[in-house]
């Protein structure tokens, strides 16, 4: 027993010697660029950025920000997304910060500013259908004022601003007064220098809003102890606006792919329904990939639950328990795929980590089950279409793919044909309208005229339809 206490000991002393011994982590700084007009294609920066910035387990956060301000939902969003980093976040703002920018920088716990650099003009206004500014409805700017300074009075409290300063930049009718002078103007909106926003008031003295001027943004890594970290400049690829474009039409992409999946397992062999649902799905994943709310894992599982349902339909009809859980893991995988999830690396005490993620954002988890219950309720439709008028068309036909009975030539496909009709035979699989059926020794693919038929009904070849046999009940 002594023995394996002294063993015991020595481990815990080694153990304790080499974390003592390990070096010093590296520190790591990313910076992400706020440009041009605050669009949703920033959103699907900033969020890469961030899940970025948490795996590489970034030390700090940079915004390094130069815009005119754009659209609060997609404000809202991003600060959203920057609350869910929890290390040391700052501003830059190098040049400009107007109206969302503002509010942005504000998300941020610090904020420096490039010299000769403004802030502010944070006034909601509306965009007329040519792009231009327009004058907002009185109720409705009393309405868009009231629900932007509550986003913003929290967002400031939240990272220590104070919310006076902000709301003077948002509302025409507040009037700033710190120690005496008068900042803003009842009648203005306030927007501010670096000069002005570093300026300290109150007792304790504290920064109008700025925590000082900076020459760039080198400067302000090494002002910030970050000099010789590593340093992970976020790039735009382009491919954020083609994000926004798939994701505004997932719904009808996950009609068109179940849709086409539907006629496809309807159908012997695989032809076009297929290859057009496989790329909407694909698209609808990309997408989603895009956005940055996920990898490629939900698409992997996707396709596992199409290869259960196919071998349901195809390889062991009747086995329930695979279509089942095919049905559930491609219903999982479409939801998860829009669910923004963000990862979190747990240390333990020795050093060990392994990757984890938060819950899913609420506004994200009901963006997918809305595009999910507006995709169930196409697909309704359109299945229900498909099956009533599709099969009475010459589409249908096109649409089938080969059967595989292996002729090589047109002359020879018509005389098996001919030769094959009339013959007799046994469904080894139901036809939906499409399955096999066994004809003495050969298996062949073959389709109902519309009906349903069980598996086991002994059928007659009446007719071809794009080289597959047409059968009848006997």
């Amino acid at each position: 027993m002594k023995t394996w206490l002294a063993l015991l000991s020595l481990l815990v002393t080694l153990g304790g010697v080499a974390g003592a011994d390990a070096p010093a982590r590296e520190k790591t700084a990313l910076i992400i660029p706020i440009r041009d007009a605050i669009m949703p294609p920033l959103v699907y920066l900033v969020r890469r950025g961030v899940k970025q910035a948490i795996e590489e387990k970034a030390d700090l956060l940079v915004l390094d920000m130069k815009t005119d301000g754009g659209r609060l939902d997609t404000t809202e969003d991003i600060i959203e997304i920057i609350g869910q980093f929890k290390g040391e976040t700052v501003t830059y703002v190098n040049d400009r910060a107007f109206s969302a920018g503002a509010f942005i920088a504000v998300a941020t716990k610090k904020i420096y500013m490039a010299p000769q650099s403004v802030i502010g003009a944070a006034a909601p206004i509306m965009m007329a259908p040519g792009g231009s500014a327009e004058a907002v409805p009185e109720t409705m700017e009393i309405k868009t004022r009231s629900a932007v300074r509550a986003l913003v009075r929290r967002t400031a409290e939240k990272n220590g601003h104070n919310p006076e300063v902000l709301e003077a930049m948002i509302d025409r009718n507040k009037e700033l007064i710190m120690d005496g002078e008068t900042i803003n103007k009842t009648g203005d909106i306030l927007t501010l220098t670096d000069t002005e926003a570093s300026r300290s008031y109150g007792d304790p003295a504290k920064p109008l809003l700025s925590a000082g001027t900076i020459e760039s943004l080198d400067t302000l890594l090494a002002t910030l102890g970050y000099g010789a970290a590593r340093r992970i400049a976020l790039k735009p690829t382009g491919t954020e606006k083609l994000g926004t474009w798939i994701n505004a039409i997932s719904p009808v992409l996950l009609i068109i792919g179940v849709i086409g999946l539907y006629i496809e397992f309807k159908t012997p062999g695989f032809g076009l329904p297929g290859i057009v649902a496989l790329c909407a799905f694909a698209l609808y994943f990309v997408g989603g990939y895009i956005a940055g709310f996920s990898g490629f894992e939900w698409m992997l599982v996707f396709l596992v639950g199409v290869i259960l349902l196919a071998l349901e339909f195809f390889v062991f009809p009747g086995t329930v328990a695979l279509g089942v859980i095919g049905a559930f893991l491609m219903v999982v995988a479409v939801i998860m795929a829009l669910v923004d999830l963000y990862p979190s690396v747990p240390s333990s005490p020795g050093g060990v980590s392994w990757p984890t993620f938060t819950g899913p954002t609420r506004e994200s988890f009901e963006h997918s089950m809305r595009v999910m219950l507006i995709a169930a309720g196409g697909v309704a439709v359109g299945v229900w279409l498909a099956s009533k008028w599709l099969p009475k068309t010459s589409i249908y036909a096109a649409l089938v793919s080969q059967g595989t009975s292996g002729a090589a030539t047109t002359a020879s496909f018509v005389t098996q044909e001919n030769a094959m009709l009339g013959q007799t035979g046994r469904t080894i699989s139901p036809l939906r309208p499409g399955g096999k059926a066994q004809f003495g020794d050969a298996v062949v693919d073959v389709m109902s005229q519309g009906d349903l038929i069980e598996k086991g009904c002994a059928v007659r070849i009446v007719s071809f339809s794009a080289g597959t046999a047409v059968v009848e009940v006997i």
